[in-house]
């Protein structure tokens, strides 16, 4: 199909992907299918097939980068700095540090972060053209078909809605592409606002979440796939950035609204134990609302990974440094927790999520000593004197397959979960002058804290800080940046209205002038 194969080689001379990266792109067939010349779109068997590309493709370095996770986490007070030995990389430093100056547009790594992005919203837009193509072969009394069609088809958006969040998110200002006419034009199209991107999204979300499945993730036929309350919370989000501090925004009814509908739909539930949510057990819980899925199927040996697909590079790259004596709870020790978050944590008087979050390395990181983990693994210190490894990204080694002793190998990685329905919706009552007390509870209640009546606005914020403390998607900085407070927590390095977001990679405004 020509037209197929033209617009994945304009989408990669567009985004100036590097010849490599572009020819490794072209050569993945959409997963479990082959190549489009050869597809035969009256087969609805065959119809899943580019929807599971895109859910390949999200799994596959474009959520989940090493230096697109290190760049997101950068700007966070969790997080004490990017790599073991501060000397490394210092562009990232410079990125914790607000310097968004040309050695920051030309890094490497954020251009990284774009194509990364856009890889995902390319292969989306190439998967809804698949589906177009089954859709024109359904015959109009083929209504179970022609339903599917459209779940699949509202499953794709989804993915390419959170890709532009992610992108709006680091950049700001970013162009919304949503057919193959803007990507045929990607070399002249212009960037729409942070505004216009969440509207988009909201958009889209209110287009197509009736269209998924009616189910949690963990219910649906393909299991773990996008449903409506993913959209919901999607969209609750995006509403969340448009409203802003404006506590009579009437975005804060759109979050009201979606939150609502997940909580009274009956469906999910906290997971009960917090320290265990991020491991094996807590896989696709109820609570789960989206995550990207990996799994070694059990087996000890053998090639059973997608190609491509590497859970390493992402739980790996958070493991403690330094020599772990054969261990195999180690890691490149990049993106450390910070000083910060643990005094955070310890003066809330916090346990649960203090032991799930905070893991130690040694005794202040001294390589002659040792710590051990809640779950019985022993660590030593490093060379360069980090204290912490992130909890969170931590698998015990009694729950790794015997014979493939990877860190976080067979793990998820959690991007939506329901606590984050909870603590919205309690923040929307509360902005609208409505008790927030009960959604708030829920959560402190798992956490084994207390709890608190007639629940403020500023304690909220501290429990999503809590709640979310050193997860990889950027939640502590965009809620300082949408509720005005970035100034405060960072001080003289911050300029409102100018370190909010990241500069547009040098290499994209040479490929587009438009995007200066």
């Amino acid at each position: 199909m020509k037209t197929f194969k033209y617009i994945l080689i304009a989408s990669c001379l567009g985004l100036s992907f590097s010849q490599s990266s572009c020819s490794k792109f072209l050569d993945k067939p959409l997963e479990n299918q082959q190549r489009s010349e050869e597809i035969d779109y009256s087969n609805t068997a065959l119809m899943y097939g580019p929807v599971s590309g895109v859910y390949r493709s999200a799994s596959d370095d474009n959520l989940v980068h090493w230096i697109d996770l290190s760049i997101r986490c950068m700007r966070d007070d969790d997080y004490q700095q990017a790599a073991p030995n501060p000397n490394d990389n210092p562009e990232l430093m410079g990125i914790k540090n607000f310097q968004n100056d040309v050695t920051i547009q030309s890094y490497w790594g954020l251009n990284q972060s774009w194509i990364s992005y856009y890889s995902l919203v390319i292969a989306a837009n190439n998967a809804l053209i698949e589906l177009d193509n089954f859709a024109a072969k359904i015959p109009a009394s083929n209504t179970a078909d022609i339903k599917l069609n459209k779940q699949y088809k509202a499953e794709v958006r989804f993915l390419r809605a959170y890709a532009h969040l992610m992108a709006s998110r680091l950049f700001g200002n970013v162009p919304i592409l949503i057919d193959s006419d803007n990507i045929g034009r990607l070399a002249t199209i212009n960037k729409s606002t942070a505004t216009e991107v969440r509207q988009f999204i909201l958009d889209e979300m209110n287009a197509c979440s009736e269209d998924l499945e009616d189910a949690r993730p963990n219910q649906s036929k393909h299991v773990g796939a996008v449903t409506r309350y993913s959209a919901l919370l999607l969209k609750a989000k995006a509403a969340a950035d448009l409203a802003g501090n404006d506590n009579g925004s009437t975005y804060w009814n759109e979050v009201l609204d979606a939150t609502n509908k997940i909580i009274a739909s009956g469906k999910f539930s906290l997971y009960p134990n917090f320290y265990e949510l991020f491991k094996i057990p807590g896989k696709l819980s109820n609570e789960s609302i989206f995550e990207l899925q990996y799994s070694d199927f059990g087996l000890g040996t053998g090639d059973i990974v997608r190609p491509g697909v590497d859970w390493g590079t992402f739980f790996k790259w958070q493991g403690p440094s330094g020599d772990q004596k054969g261990s195999p709870i180690s890691g490149a020790g990049w993106v450390p927790p910070s000083q910060n978050i643990v005094d955070f944590l310890t003066n809330r008087g916090e346990t649960e999520r203090l032991k799930t979050t905070i893991l130690y390395c040694g005794i202040n990181g001294n390589p002659a000593t040792t710590a051990t983990t809640p779950s019985g693994d022993v660590v030593y210190g490093n060379p360069f004197g980090v204290k912490y490894f992130n909890g969170k990204a931590y698998l015990p080694k009694s729950q790794m397959t015997a014979g493939r002793m990877e860190y976080g190998a067979n793990n998820n990685v959690r991007i939506l979960r329901y606590a984050d329905v909870l603590l919205l919706n309690a923040e929307a009552k509360v902005r609208k002058g409505l008790n927030g007390d009960e959604p708030f509870r829920l959560i402190r209640e798992r956490a084994k804290l207390t709890a608190i009546t007639n629940v403020t606005l500023n304690q909220i914020l501290d429990e999503r800080r809590a709640e979310f403390a050193c997860e990889w998607w950027g939640e502590r900085f965009n809620d300082l940046v949408r509720t005005g407070r970035a100034k405060e927590v960072f001080g003289a390095k911050f300029t409102p209205g100018v370190s909010e977001f990241l500069p547009i990679p040098q290499t994209q405004i040479d490929a587009n002038p438009n995007f200066r």
